[in-house]
């Protein structure tokens, strides 16, 4: 169980921090942390539409250029996707995880977060899972039923797909990317989390990037030897690991929801 510090850090409304942190840690009149509606407001602002218009790229140019990836006009409006995404996924990730680790804080100011402040992140963390809600059955219903009717409707007989390129190269990349940024963000500046592992992020994390593999392999049977798109067919089993990794999101809410009672009862009873 990690330590708990009570000391409040600046004014009790939060008044003195910077607009960053208002957006992200917002505080009650009282001092008290409240959800950040308003920044889950604006990322879902600027999200919408970025999905829809994703979505539409697909909608609008995979019948027509999509159907053979080994015609010049694939590589021209399909390909250059596939490689810019994964360039941009990868020079975020490296940059990202850079930069957390060597702008860690250290262990004893970590264990010195006043408890009001990291209530309030666990409070970010619970609010960003509702959102999570609405997004994922949203990609579900975007891309993965997208896919599934792809597969009915054409022949599959080259390497990469228009909804392969957007959902297994993009989509799920960027979650892996906001999962491993966010899991070493909470292993080196939560108190609960430093100096140990918690096996469901580890499992959440790694679920997107283990699937990969089984990926290339799929892409590689459907070219050469699997033309059938049977879900239980064996080159599909290896995509367990991202429902299991979808499972462990319950672990890792126990594990917030056991550490914000213990919060909530000791700003309890330093207000009494």
């Amino acid at each position: 169980m990690a330590i708990i510090a009570d000391k409040p850090t600046g004014l009790v409304d939060g008044s003195d921090r910077s607009l960053m942190k208002k957006l992200l840690f917002p505080y009650t009149s009282d001092g008290a942390p409240r959800a950040p509606i308003l920044f889950f407001i604006m990322i879902l602002a600027v999200v919408t539409p970025l999905m829809g218009l994703y979505r539409w790229y697909m909608e609008s140019t995979a019948f027509t250029v999509g159907l053979d990836y080994f015609e010049p006009e694939f590589q021209t409006y399909w390909m250059s996707w596939f490689y810019g995404q994964l360039t941009f996924f990868a020079v975020v990730g490296t940059i990202g995880v850079t930069w957390l680790w060597f702008t860690r804080p250290s262990r004893e100011d970590v264990m010195a977060m006043p408890a009001r402040d990291e209530l309030g992140v666990y409070i970010l963390i619970l609010s960003g899972l509702g959102i999570l809600s609405i997004m994922v059955p949203a990609v579900f219903g975007l891309w993965v039923e997208a896919d599934a009717a792809w597969h009915q409707v054409t022949i599959r007989d080259t390497d990469f797909t228009p909804t392969h390129i957007q959902l297994f190269y993009g989509v799920i990349p960027l979650f892996a990317v906001v999962v491993i940024l966010g899991l070493l963000w909470l292993h080196t500046r939560m108190p609960d989390y430093i100096g140990r592992v918690s096996i469901p992020l580890l499992l959440i994390g790694s679920a997107p990037v283990l699937i990969m593999p089984n990926l290339g392999y799929n892409e590689w049977g459907h070219t050469f030897f699997y033309a059938e798109e049977l879900f239980a067919a064996p080159v599909h089993w290896g995509f367990v690991m991202l429902g299991w990794g979808l499972f462990a999101i319950t672990g890792f809410m126990l594990e917030c929801i056991n550490r914000v009672l213990v919060l909530t009862k000791v700003k309890k009873e330093a207000a009494a």
